[in-house]
């Protein structure tokens, strides 16, 4: 039996699983559970959340061979996709998922649970304001409703298991980020004529967070195991989101050279049935123009983009003692560098077709 805590980490195999358990590997005893099980330093056991027997004979295998008692679970795996649309999976892996998962660690000893959700739970606010951890639940597509709804699953089966909703802001750092921040810089650097629209208030934003800022954030949670509350939700983000409108500027200067870059808002209804004919003539559109990829914007996005994310993180900095050391002002210089520096590096990390003058 391992002489230091066991720490289980979900979607192991995802960046955020890889960095996490190179970050725990000196004080804890990491093992994995993916869909896959590649060589990353610790043990990975194949998993699959949507069966029964797959979570019970994996759990099994880290009962055998870890022992029955686990610091903490660090709940990352989750489906997502940027379509807007439903789909089974959010239901089968992230909902049902979770609480299959749950279930199956009824018979640990489990020091703490940790979820990875996503401040998109709740409402969002209106430039000029910050949500806290009492916004209300409001999830406005998808995948946050699916977020929320295994946060309730996990609630109505933890028992006595504690548990902590991390509500996350949009990861990044110097080479990747979220999808929709990847994209607005690509269309800037491509001078996409998208770029020059946006159908909702500009001062609107989202928060963000930088990857080590985010590590920091998971390694104070489970040091903290045993002062926090039964359950406890934090929001975990850069407090400050910079508009819309703003971040154009701020990245057509730093792409350009361009002090201002003009940014016309369209109405948001003419926003979505442009968004809306542009997918749907997608499969007209030959693959040597569009590379066969289906377009980013999607009508959704377009009625949530006054939508604004701003936090009130002073819980987290009460309990747990994190503050972000890290501001996107700040790193914007050092991800167009990035950029600019290894273009094709950077098309590939964050998973966009290049455009024909990078090919």
């Amino acid at each position: 039996m391992p002489d230091k805590p066991l720490i289980v980490i979900t979607g192991a195999a995802g960046n955020l699983g890889r960095s996490l358990g190179k970050a725990l590997g000196n004080s804890y005893a990491v093992v994995g559970l993916d869909t896959q099980a590649p060589d990353l330093g610790f043990p990975v056991i194949e998993v699959d959340l949507t069966e029964d027997e797959s979570v019970e004979d994996a759990l099994a295998e880290v009962r055998r061979n870890h022992g029955n008692r686990i610091a903490s679970v660090l709940h990352l795996a989750a489906f997502f996709d940027f379509s807007g649309e439903e789909n089974p999976l959010y239901d089968a892996v992230n909902v049902e998922g979770s609480r299959r998962l749950v279930r199956g660690l009824a018979g640990f000893e489990v020091d703490q649970f940790v979820y990875s959700g996503t401040m998109l739970v709740h409402a969002p606010g209106e430039p000029g304001q910050r949500i806290d951890e009492t916004t209300r639940i409001d999830p406005q597509w998808a995948y946050p409703r699916s977020k929320a709804a295994a946060e309730q699953a996990i609630r109505e089966e933890r028992c006595a298991m504690p548990v902590v909703f991390l509500h996350l802001a949009g990861l990044y750092d110097e080479q990747t980020s979220v999808p929709t921040f990847a994209h607005q810089i690509a269309r800037i650097y491509e001078r996409n004529l998208q770029s020059r629209f946006y159908s909702g208030d500009m001062r609107a934003g989202q928060a963000m967070v930088h990857r080590d800022d985010l590590i920091d954030a998971f390694l104070r949670t489970v040091e903290r195991r045993g002062s926090l509350a039964s359950e406890t939700v934090l929001l975990v983000g850069e407090q400050d989101a910079i508009g819309y409108g703003d971040l154009q500027d701020r990245l057509g200067c730093l792409i350009h050279g361009e002090a201002e870059w003009t940014t016309i808002r369209l109405p948001s209804l003419v926003a979505a049935v442009g968004a809306w004919v542009q997918d749907k003539a997608e499969p007209l559109i030959p693959d040597a123009i569009d590379k066969g990829e289906r377009p980013f914007i999607q009508p959704f996005m377009t009625r949530m983009a006054s939508d604004h994310y701003a936090l009130d993180t002073s819980k987290a900095r009460a309990l747990l003692g994190w503050q972000p050391r890290h501001s996107l002002a700040d790193e914007l210089p050092r991800i167009v560098a990035a950029l600019k520096d290894d273009p094709a590096a950077w098309y590939k990390a964050n998973g966009i077709a290049p455009p024909d003058f990078e090919a």
